[in-house]
């Protein structure tokens, strides 16, 4: 039966395996292939496309904020030009 003992024994053996074979530096290799590539394709991390998000909502807000003083402005200037 394989116990989760067993199952663990099995992975440990299968991570040294790995580790000291030529898989390592492949591993290695395509890491370092895949970050140049990505860094050239000028991507940007979750962090700040959460920030950058954030800001935007903000933005959104203080400018729909801005369209309703704005637009109580121009009502009011209407109001006093008919007055």
């Amino acid at each position: 039966m394989f116990t989760p003992s067993n199952f663990e024994d099995f992975s440990n053996k299968i991570n040294a395996i790995i580790t000291s074979s030529p898989i390592a530096d492949m591993e290695k290799n395509m890491r370092a292939m895949m970050s140049g590539f990505f860094s050239r394709m000028e991507l940007v991390t979750r962090e700040e496309f959460d920030i950058q998000t954030e800001i935007l909502n903000r933005t959104r807000e203080k400018l729909h904020s801005l369209e309703v003083r704005l637009a109580a402005l121009e009502e009011a200037s209407r109001d006093k030009d008919k007055a």
